[in-house]
């Protein structure tokens, strides 16, 4: 069944039911003017200049921020999750901040969405032809690809639409429900799989001739001021027995994914240069697969259909807030939404370790999370009280 913000919440079953007890974050930091009183967590950094579009050194606080209502009650439902951290900006400024926004999170699959942002300059100044083919590209795998598979383009690969459906060297995708190898012609068929997305890395670095880490560094990090990036800390997951072809897991903060959602939503601008051509951002956040194109046998669910590494509202669903909104999303609920018709981002993360402590936030919660944020779908009484004695008991 497909689910979407104020379409299908009530085949859900309720949100209380589903929280599991587990240790809490640090208390939450309210960036509101009708607020009388602010609480700011160490480290945070927010600064309280007025003038100023984009973050400087630090964040800046909203004096126009979310309606006081709106907070209460977000206040309460992320209290019954396993929220480690959450950052609302809007209109430049931060409006809501919750848990320790510095900490830097394994992104799982919403990776995918950065190297998106950095193809874009690589292919407005020709460096990434998007419809070089793999065979061009002197691209094969473990035990060769078939002719057909050699034919895909970079662009079949970034929209999950290559059918190559060869092992891919991580696990998390759809390749379970692909059709046979061969089957289908490259550009036609629309399948979640992490061969596409790894190639699209490696193609990446064929033709820029950089490291995907290196080059989130000096075209991202460094320009837009991002704070907590660690360059030691990533380094490719390589499974030479089943691909060629890394995955490129990301290690990122709350507040630094925040820059990149603002940044995108700027349409790839900060202050007075262009980090991303503005036709890019628009390019790649365009439904390529609507939903109507979803295959019910892949992980796929929700209201959206799917662009450059994007997923993106779609049909029915693009509407009100959620027009011309498009979202990262990785696994156990890393989340980074733009949200251009309300001027705002969303940034959410569950702290995932693959050695200490595993946090898990559903699709429908964090669903419900935005429709709360956006006042697309306010809360019940009845929610409320079902939220409060969920987080009571936490």
């Amino acid at each position: 069944m497909r689910y979407a913000p104020g379409v299908t919440w009530a085949s859900f079953k309720s949100f209380a039911a589903r929280a599991v007890p587990r240790p809490r974050p640090a208390l939450n930091v309210l960036c509101a003017a009708a607020l009388t009183a602010l609480l700011f967590l160490g480290g945070s950094g927010c600064a309280t200049s007025p003038k100023r579009t984009f973050p400087g050194a630090n964040w800046e606080c909203g004096k126009a921020g979310l309606p006081p209502e709106i907070v209460r009650k977000v206040d309460i439902f992320v209290r019954t999750l396993d929220t480690t951290s959450l950052m609302v900006v809007k209109d430049g400024k931060v409006v809501y901040e919750y848990g320790d926004v510095t900490e830097p999170t394994y992104l799982g699959s919403a990776r995918k969405s950065v190297l998106s942002m950095l193809y874009g300059p690589y292919v407005a100044n020709g460096t990434i032809r998007l419809d070089a083919t793999l065979k061009d590209l002197g691209m094969s795998d473990v035990g060769g690809l078939l002719p057909i598979e050699a034919r895909a383009r970079v662009i079949d690969l970034i929209t999950a639409r290559s059918g190559v459906y060869h092992p891919a060297s991580n696990d998390g995708d759809s390749l379970g429900s692909a059709p046979k190898r061969g089957s289908q012609e490259p550009g036609s068929y629309w399948l979640y799989s992490n061969w596409d997305f790894n190639a699209a890395g490696a193609a990446f670095e064929r033709m820029t001739g950089k490291d995907i880490y290196d080059a989130l560094r000096d075209d991202l990090v460094v320009p837009i001021g991002m704070q907590d990036f660690d360059r030691k800390r990533h380094q490719k997951d390589e499974k030479p027995e089943r691909s060629q072809y890394p995955s490129y897991p990301m290690w990122l903060s709350t507040r630094d994914m925040a820059r990149l959602g603002y940044l995108m939503l700027r349409e790839g601008r900060w202050e007075d240069r262009q980090i991303i051509p503005a036709h890019w951002v628009q390019r790649s956040t365009r439904v390529v697969t609507p939903i109507a194109e979803m295959h019910p046998e892949t992980m796929q669910s929700g209201p959206f259909g799917f662009g450059y590494m994007w997923w993106v509202w779609d049909g029915p669903f693009a509407t009100g807030p959620y027009r011309g909104a498009y979202t990262a999303s990785g696994a156990h609920g890393q989340w980074l939404t733009v949200l251009p018709a309300v001027d705002m981002v969303v940034v959410h993360m569950a702290l995932w370790s693959f050695t200490g402590p595993r946090h898990s936030v559903d699709r429908p919660d964090y669903y419900r999370l935005l429709d709360l944020l956006t006042g697309k779908r306010p809360a019940s009484e009845e929610e409320l009280r079902r939220w409060q004695q969920a987080a009571s008991s936490r």
